[in-house]
């Protein structure tokens, strides 16, 4: 007998592919805004994964790879449940930004609270009305406006299950990102929902080698809940996931223009020059070195900067090996043509 799934007052029977709207308030014209839900459920039981984006309503990478995920032909054969949720912070992704009308950020809000500010509010509806239906769960995100990120796992990788998935996601770099108050990791992990965070690409832009890894690394994660059957072609070799447990940001050290000579992916050594900062008028330059070595996952896309922002975002790894590992799998994600094994990824 399969177990019944209810949102928000609505019934999805097994074999049922509905859309449910979630009341998100209204605007001050008394308009209503909803957040849709998108639900997915095979004839039979499994795992019950939830995928989101746009918490950082900027954030439209994932808004994408979630569209291309429900077009996909392999959801006919589903075990289980998918639960998408392309935009969760839909205030933010009208007006174009990362937080809510009262500028909070949704993603430092949760659990939230049925009678807080409207950050709370949303938060608890998310957590009562998605995570609380879910076992499992991905979240979407990229870099800031003008910030690009390696496409890159971050978890808890202590936790055996999520490590698991972590690497079967199977980006270049998995990081071990420690749980933050107030974020929807944390609340999914105190209800003991494993979650992966995919962070790729810049705000307010497509970025296809991005969007492309992250469908296939969610159908390789359904894959490994059991949601989805095996692959029966030959896949290409791929190269396991480097771990990374540690990272920082190199900082502006004086306000100028930025001339970057490291590119996102690349591995550096410490002292190594990433770039310079300079005035206008060439009087004062600056070089920026690595303070260790690592890979860049992070990096400021715009050439001004002012004295401490932040420029470049480093991995730290053990070993060379590990860094040349991150770098060559990334510089193979920027001529990656999709997932030969299932060609109605785009």
């Amino acid at each position: 007998m399969s177990t019944p799934l209810v949102i928000n007052g609505t019934s999805i029977p097994p074999g049922r592919r509905t859309t449910v709207e979630l009341p998100a308030g209204r605007l001050y014209t008394h308009a209503p805004i909803n957040i849709p839900v998108h639900v997915v459920r095979g004839r039979k039981d499994g795992p019950r994964l939830f995928v989101s984006a746009a918490i950082h309503g900027d954030e439209i990478n994932g808004v994408e790879i979630i569209r291309r995920l429900l077009g996909n032909s392999l959801l006919r054969r589903l075990r289980g449940t998918l639960i998408a949720v392309p935009v969760v912070n839909v205030h933010g992704f009208v007006n174009r930004t990362r937080y809510l009308p009262d500028r909070r950020d949704l993603n430092r809000s949760f659990p939230g609270s049925e009678k807080g500010s409207l950050a709370a509010r949303l938060a608890h509806l998310f957590m009562t009305e998605v995570v609380a239906n879910s076992t499992h769960g991905i979240d979407l995100h990229t870099g800031a406006i003008h910030r690009s990120n390696l496409p890159q796992i971050r978890a808890n990788v202590d936790d055996p299950e999520t490590r698991d998935l972590a690497l079967t996601f199977g980006t270049p770099m998995v990081l071990n990102s420690d749980l933050r108050d107030g974020s929807l990791r944390q609340a999914a992990a105190d209800a003991d929902v494993p979650i992966l965070l995919y962070e790729a690409g810049e705000a307010l832009r497509f970025d296809e080698p991005s969007i492309r890894a992250g469908v296939s690394g969610i159908i390789e994660v359904m894959r490994k809940l059991g949601m989805l059957p095996a692959s029966t072609r030959r896949r290409k070799k791929s190269t396991q996931p480097v771990v990374a447990r540690t990272s920082g940001w190199v900082r502006a050290p004086q306000s100028g223009i930025l001339r970057s000579t490291a590119a996102l992916g690349a591995r550096v050594h410490r002292g190594s020059t990433l770039g310079i900062v300079a005035d206008p008028f060439g009087a004062r330059e600056e070089r920026i070195e690595a303070p260790w070595s690592g890979v860049i996952i992070g990096r400021l896309n715009m050439p001004l900067a002012y004295e401490g922002d932040a420029l470049y975002h480093i991995a730290r790894f053990e070993g060379t090996d590990e860094a040349e590992q991150v770098e060559a799998s990334s510089n193979a994600l920027g001529d990656w043509s999709g997932d030969d094994d299932e060609p109605s990824l785009v």
